[in-house]
């Protein structure tokens, strides 16, 4: 559908091999201790954890730290322990299952709660709902029952307890038939973003992730009930160490701390409309080559990374320099006259000034908030405050602090934005009415854009650009791995 499909092939592959090399790297540094049952707690000073390599649980991120939801819940589950998490990745999680009836791993992080399984090991709380969904290409008509799947191509990945709830829609459907592929389900996406199988079954985190990249994928309906992500144990699993998962997640969640990190990964995903991912993977082939370059500039001289602010100049003007708003904002990067005079910008409708111009201003508005507050939050409200402006941004925070939420978490931010609309609210702080909820939209869509970039564009070698700047990467994601910022705080 377009020409980003292309390369998916070639793209799969690296990402293959790069799961494969990261993985082996992992297991071969543990290949001692990965054969011989782990320690209790008290006996050792490190946590054991199982789990695989992907964007739904553990990977690299763009600034070479390791990220992903499993990684920052069991980091600080390990922190609150006193212990070192120490993580080993298989290529399937259902493999993790008879490693941890060996008590290779004090437990397993990010599987899907199954009968079958739950039979073998003991799950701890849950912690994300999950519901199986079946994805349809939107290229074709949409199968509106299960009778309609019959004859057709339906794949599942191995090791996923997706074949439990085939099996028992069997009972009603007897011709209802299924493959299992040993592949991952982003591979399985991938296949049926290309026309190469009918239908997919993968969890609803996972199509969440996958339509920000894939603009003809659609959920067609739930299959099955919902099911819950938890960690799994050994049957044998120390009493005490489960005990304390369990208290761990009633304070995670308690606290919000919970919420701040599933908000982290996935509070953004469903933002954009499908035309919006289409726009922004046609305008990288036809606009962005032009303007590239401006970018790199500005991230030279700014720091930030130049698909952020490409991200940003696409949400303002869809990248159309000479784009003018009723209340002459002007540019690509949509500067007021206030702020291009501050950035002393003579020309607005110069694409270099005005890119430069606006990358200057989000750092100056990044840089102005309180350093406790940590990344990603900070970038997300420098987002916001470009928006709205440092005044209405202050006061979203002031609020916050009034009703007991966090003021230096984006998360609640969220809530607090779109109150400075009503008079209830905006009388009571000092920069009055504001539009907040459009500076969470632009903050939430920038996001998903920022995500797109990342997946499809290099990152910018100073002084050594690469031949084909507009080659594919990997997917990566703008989560950074820290964890420090999801504690509550009360005070401004």
């Amino acid at each position: 559908m377009f020409s980003d499909y292309a390369c998916l092939s070639s793209m799969r592959m690296f990402l293959r091999l790069l799961t494969t090399v990261i993985g082996c790297s992992f297991l071969l540094t543990a290949c001692d201790s990965f054969e011989k049952p782990v320690l209790p707690l008290g006996q050792t000073d490190e946590l054991i954890i199982l789990t695989v390599n992907s964007l739904d649980t553990y990977y690299e991120n763009t600034e070479g730290n390791y990220a992903g939801l499993e990684f920052d819940l069991a980091s600080e589950f390990a922190r609150e322990l006193g212990v070192k998490a120490r993580f080993k990745l298989v290529p399937k999680l259902d493999q993790t299952i008879l490693a941890l009836e060996k008590q290779r791993a004090h437990f397993a992080a990010g599987l899907s709660i199954s009968a079958k399984d739950s039979l073998r090991v003991r799950f701890g709380p849950t912690y994300q709902a999950i519901q199986p969904q079946l994805v349809y290409n939107t290229d074709f008509r949409r199968p509106k029952s299960i009778q309609n799947l019959t004859g057709r191509t339906i794949e599942i990945a191995s090791g996923t307890s997706h074949a439990e709830a085939l099996n028992r829609i069997k009972l009603q459907v007897p011709r209802l038939k299924w493959n299992e592929a040993d592949v991952a389900p982003e591979d399985l996406l991938a296949k049926l973003a290309e026309g190469k199988v009918d239908y997919v079954v993968v969890d609803s985190t996972q199509i969440n992730l996958a339509k920000n990249f894939y603009p003809n994928l659609e959920v067609a309906f739930d299959l099955g009930e919902p099911t819950g992500r938890a960690w799994a144990f050994s049957s044998y699993a120390d009493p005490v160490l489960l005990e304390k998962a369990r208290k761990f997640f009633d304070r995670i969640e308690r606290d919000g701390t919970l919420m701040r990190v599933l908000d982290r990964y996935y509070g953004h995903v469903q933002r954009l409309e499908q035309t919006d991912v289409s726009g922004i993977l046609k305008k990288r082939g036809t606009l962005l080559p032009n303007l590239r370059h401006h970018f790199h500039d500005a991230e030279e001289v700014t720091g930030l990374d130049w698909r952020l602010i490409a991200a940003l100049s696409y949400q303002e003007s869809h990248w159309n320099p000479m784009a003018v708003s009723p209340g002459n904002v002007r540019g690509i990067m949509m500067l007021t006259e206030t702020t291009a005079d501050r950035m002393n910008v003579t020309d607005r409708l110069d694409v270099r000034q005005n890119i430069l111009a606006g990358a200057r201003y989000l750092l100056l508005l990044k840089d102005s908030l309180p350093t406790r507050i940590k990344e990603p939050d900070r970038t997300w409200m420098a987002l916001a405050a470009y928006n709205q402006g440092p005044g209405h941004l202050e006061d979203a925070r002031i609020l916050a602090q009034r009703m007991n939420l966090n003021p230096d978490s984006w998360l609640d931010l969220k809530k607090t934005l779109p109150l400075l609309s009503r008079s209830k609210y905006f009388s009571a702080v000092k920069h009055g009415f504001a539009r907040g909820g459009e500076a969470v939209i632009l903050t939430e869509s920038v996001r998903t854009y920022y995500e797109i970039l990342q997946k499809y564009e290099r990152p910018h070698t100073w002084g050594l650009l690469p031949k084909d700047e507009s080659a594919p990467i990997p997917a990566k994601s703008t989560a950074a791995s820290l964890f420090d910022f999801l504690s509550p705080k009360t005070e401004r």
